[in-house]
C-alpha cells in the first residue's frame, strides 16, 4: 500500500472529504442500534482496516511503525476519538444542520492553529477563500440551524476543534507515520463505545452498515487526510475537507431521492471555487 503515500496531499484530502461524506446517508439506513452501538461496532471494524493497511504496508515492521509514533501518536488519537463521540453524541442531542455548519469551522480552527503552532503564515487568498467556502456552508445550511441544544452544540464544536489538533499534531511530526494516531482512536472509540452501551447486540442489517461505516468511509477516509495532511498546509486540509458538504447532498438525491434546492448548487460552487483560489497559491511544506 505504499503507492497511497506517492498520491499528492491535497487529491488524498479531496479523497478523504469524499469518503466521510457517506456517513449520514448510512447512519440513516440503521434500523434499530443505538448511537454507542454504533460507535463500538464501527470502531471494531476501522480497527481491522487500520491494522490490515499497516500489515499490508510494512509487512512485518507494522507494529514498530506504531510503536514508533510514540506520545504523539497516542495524543493524537485521543483527540481524534473525543471528535468521534462528538459526533455521535451531537447527533442524538441537535440538528443535523447544526452538526454540518459547526464542523464546517474546522476551516478556520484549522487556519488560526496553524498559525500559531506551525507559523503557517495565511495570506489575503487563503483567507478570502476560507470566507467563500464558509460561506457557502451557511447559504447550504442556514435555513435549517436552529438553536439546538446547547450540550449537543457543544458536542459537536468537539469534532472540529479535536480533528483540528489532530492535523497540528501530524502537520508537527512530518517524518513520522500517523497512520498509528487513528488505530489509537479507534482503540478508545471502542472502549467508550463498550462502557456506554447496555448491550452490544445488533441485527445482521445494521452490523452490515457499521462494516460500511467503520471501513471505507471512516478508515478510508482517515487513512487518506492522515497521509495527505502530512504534505499539505493546515488551512488548505480545512478547505479540501469542505468537500464532504458538497457530496452528501448528492447522495442524498442519488439514494434518497431528495431534491436539494438551488441555494445547495450555489453553496456548492462556492466551495468548490475556493478550494480552486486556494490551489493557486504556491506553498511551502512545514519543517521542523
Amino acid at each position: 500500500m505504499q503507492f497511497v503515500y506517492k498520491i499528492p496531499g491535497y487529491i488524498l484530502c479531496l479523497l478523504a472529504g469524499f469518503c466521510l461524506s457517506f456517513g449520514g446517508p448510512l447512519i440513516r439506513e440503521f434500523e434499530g442500534a443505538g448511537p454507542w452501538q454504533i460507535l463500538f461496532w464501527r470502531s471494531l471494524f476501522f480497527i481491522l482496516a487500520i491494522v490490515a493497511f499497516l500489515v499490508l504496508t510494512y509487512k512485518k515492521q507494522a507494529f514498530s511503525i506504531i510503536k514508533k509514533s510514540g506520545s504523539a501518536g497516542i495524543l493524537g488519537g485521543f483527540f481524534l476519538s473525543t471528535s468521534f463521540v462528538g459526533y455521535i453524541f451531537s447527533m442524538t442531542e441537535t440538528t443535523i444542520a447544526n452538526v454540518v455548519f459547526i464542523i464546517s469551522s474546522q476551516t478556520l480552527f484549522l487556519a488560526v492553529f496553524g498559525y500559531f503552532f506551525l507559523k503557517e503564515k495565511i495570506s489575503l487568498r487563503s483567507f478570502l477563500a476560507i470566507i467563500l467556502a464558509v460561506s457557502g456552508v451557511i447559504l447550504m445550511v442556514g435555513d435549517s440551524i436552529s438553536g439546538g441544544s446547547l450540550i449537543g452544540n457543544l458536542a459537536a464544536l468537539l469534532i472540529p476543534i479535536n480533528f483540528s489538533i489532530l492535523i497540528i499534531i501530524i502537520r508537527k511530526h512530518p517524518d513520522l507515520d500517523m497512520v498509528p494516531a487513528i488505530f489509537y482512536s479507534g482503540i478508545f472509540s471502542a472502549i467508550y463505545g463498550f462502557i456506554l452501551s447496555e448491550n452490544l447486540i445488533i441485527s445482521q442489517k445494521d452490523l452490515g452498515l457499521s462494516f460500511l461505516l467503520g471501513v471505507p468511509q471512516l478508515a478510508f477516509g482517515f487513512i487518506f487526510v492522515t497521509i495527505g495532511s502530512r504534505t499539505t498546509p493546515a488551512a488548505t486540509v480545512g478547505l479540501l475537507m469542505l468537500t464532504e458538504s458538497i457530496f452528501g447532498p448528492i447522495w442524498g438525491c442519488l439514494f434518497f431521492n431528495e431534491i436539494p434546492p438551488k441555494s445547495v448548487f450555489i453553496a456548492g460552487a462556492m466551495i468548490i471555487a475556493a478550494v480552486i483560489i486556494r490551489s493557486l497559491e504556491k506553498t511551502k511544506p512545514v519543517t521542523t
